[in-house]
């Protein structure tokens, strides 16, 4: 399989996943948005966001920028929660858990792949699996609105806070855009930071 397959059959399910938690963990503490919208569902055609998973993606590519994009997001109203405060950091932190989880999977799939199986196929899609969820994890942590790390930032501030942190998050997407591309083009932060990570967490196979 080439590695268009690999990284298409491993970040679509990821995505998913990592969507669908947050509703599914909001509907616990008793937010029942998101199943209300019907968004509780694995399928991907529900969570493409056309600008977002597609013509920005291919528009940055083309572009000879990094592939940037983002899913639907998955509708929570904190409000609904039964603890707002406390309850909306776990909603935002599952998902880069659940990343890191599917990381880990990865590596339980090389492992074999690699001892007992000795399948390249099997190797690669576990590779693909591991440092995908890898990345998604660690960069969904930046906090930095609407990423999902801002969450410890918005727990920390005084509630006299909140209102004006509410209206800059609201707009705060276009800002992670641009420090992305920025970076692509300057510092390259991000990337000696995930191709550190990557190697590290190769570095563990045995």
């Amino acid at each position: 399989m080439s590695a268009y397959v690999y990284l298409l059959v491993t970040l679509v399910p990821s995505v998913v996943l990592h969507e669908v938690s947050h509703g599914y963990v909001a509907y616990l503490f008793g937010d029942p948005t998101a199943k209300q919208a019907h968004r509780l569902t694995l399928n991907p055609l529900a969570h493409i966001d056309p600008f977002g998973s597609i013509i920005m993606p291919v528009l940055l590519i083309f572009s000879g920028l990094p592939a940037f994009g983002y899913a639907k997001p998955v509708p929570v109203n904190f409000a609904r929660l039964r603890n707002p405060r406390r309850q909306s950091l776990y909603v935002a932190l599952v998902g880069p858990g659940v990343n890191f989880v599917l990381s880990g999977v990865g590596y339980l799939i090389c492992e074999l792949a690699i001892h007992p199986l000795q399948s390249q196929t099997l190797l690669n899609f576990g590779l693909y699996l591991g440092l995908i969820n890898l990345t998604l994890g660690v960069f969904n942590l930046v906090p930095i609105p609407p990423l999902d790390g801002s969450a410890l930032l918005e727990r920390l501030l005084p509630s006299r806070a909140l209102p004006g942190y509410y209206r800059f998050r609201a707009y705060a997407l276009p800002l992670v855009m641009g420090l992305v591309i920025l970076d692509s083009m300057t510092l390259h932060l991000f990337g000696h930071v995930f191709a550190s990570l990557q190697s590290w967490w190769i570095s563990l196979l045995v």
